[in-house]
């Protein structure tokens, strides 16, 4: 069988193409903290950040489906508790429609963008040491947390 030249050009572009997909698919699979892909599934946290004129600036709980690290629903400023090692996505969204709001823990190399309102970003890390972590908007200092590691 005689490939011609387009047929060549073709298979190496769909290669290329192939080789930059499966290359992002594993890089997505490594945490912000971590070196290598991690292929077990992360608990979850919703965090929102939000305005009102009597609480502020503040981070509050999503509602979840009540799994085992679900927050309070409307809990302003939450605590996030996790297990040593546990992998962790944090899933931070303004519903502020005023302001930008990010969310950080610096202990952990989580930073995530400023969001518009209604942007949201999903953070995964390691829980890799113990102990209390802040976690806090550059934005607006008044909004923080803490993430406790057990």
């Amino acid at each position: 069988m005689i490939f011609s030249k387009g047929m060549i050009i073709a298979i190496g572009v769909a290669a290329a193409v192939i080789s930059i997909i499966v290359y992002l698919g594993i890089h997505s699979l490594v945490p912000v903290n971590g070196n290598s892909p991690v292929f077990a599934a992360p608990t979850n946290t919703f965090i929102k950040g939000t305005y009102s004129p009597q609480s502020g600036y503040t981070f509050i709980s999503q509602a979840t489906s009540g799994g085992r690290n679900s927050l309070p629903v409307g809990y302003n400023s939450p605590t996030i508790t996790l297990k040593q090692g546990e992998l962790e996505s944090i899933h931070m969204i303004n519903e502020d429609t005023s302001s930008k709001h990010n969310l950080n823990i610096d202990a952990f190399r989580v930073h995530t963008n400023d969001l518009g309102y209604f942007q949201s970003q999903t953070i995964t890390f390691i829980a890799n040491k113990a102990g209390s972590f802040p976690y806090y908007c550059t934005i607006h200092p008044q909004m923080k947390g803490l993430v406790v590691v057990q």
